[in-house]
């Protein structure tokens, strides 16, 4: 089973093939770069390098989110548009997922964060369990001093991923207090479209098809400009 799958749910864009479980090429770049321009290059770059062709896929994988509201629309749409020019089936995954994915086999709670932007975060956690990862607390929006009290409360590590991660730790060093959260190091911070082809070619193992029309993104709220244009519009009645 031949798989492509991408992320870009953050300002990495993410690429990769796989076939099976085993991961043949994958191109990451994170230089806030829009992905409007590097996505289909970068795609097109990873055929060429490994011989492949778009009709060589048996399946794609793409991350849903949140994150990026456009990112995710520019991802979503275009493996989209690839799959159904293939006639070919497209499973989405959550970006939290993703992020936890980075973590392999950790000995704690593994805390998936995401930007959701007014100081606040996406958030998940999860732990592996007889090399299984599952989900312990589901997707949510939090406050980043919430999430802070809600973890300090645990009585194990927590193991934080996520690009937002750095600005957490920065918080959590001038408090300069005892903690029990743990941050990795800043490579393994960013998603990897490898753990998106991972968990793509599972949801296909286990037969969780979709209809195209129902792989779309997940953002759990409304976009600043969407926020902003209701606040006008109830200001003028």
């Amino acid at each position: 089973m031949k798989i492509l799958a991408l992320d870009t749910s953050s300002s990495a864009t993410t690429v990769a093939l796989l076939d099976n479980e085993k991961l043949v090429a994958e191109y990451t770049i994170n230089n806030f770069s829009t992905h409007s321009l590097k996505l289909m290059p970068m795609i097109s770059e990873i055929f060429e390098s490994c011989g492949w062709l778009p009709e060589d896929i048996d399946i794609f994988g793409v991350s849903l989110g949140p994150g990026s509201f456009t990112g995710l629309r520019i991802g979503v749409t275009t493996i989209k548009a690839m799959a159904q020019a293939l006639n070919k089936q497209v499973y989405g995954v959550s970006s939290l997922d993703v992020l936890a994915y980075n973590l392999m086999y950790v000995d704690g709670i593994i805390c998936s964060i995401i930007d959701a932007q007014r100081d606040e975060v996406y958030v998940a956690t999860y732990k592996w369990d007889n090399n299984n990862l599952n989900q312990i607390m589901n997707p949510s929006i939090l406050s980043v001093d919430k999430l802070k009290e809600v973890m300090y409360k645990k009585k194990e590590h927590v193991y934080f991923v996520g690009d937002v991660a750095k600005k957490l730790r920065l918080r959590i060093e001038e408090e300069n207090c005892d903690t029990n959260m743990v941050f990795p190091p800043d490579a393994l911070l960013l998603p990897r479209a490898y753990a998106v082809g991972k968990i793509a070619r599972q949801h296909a193992s286990e037969g969780k098809l979709k209809n195209l029309e129902d792989i779309v993104p997940i953002y759990m709220r409304k976009s600043h400009a969407e926020c902003q244009y209701e606040e006008k519009q109830r200001s003028e009645k």
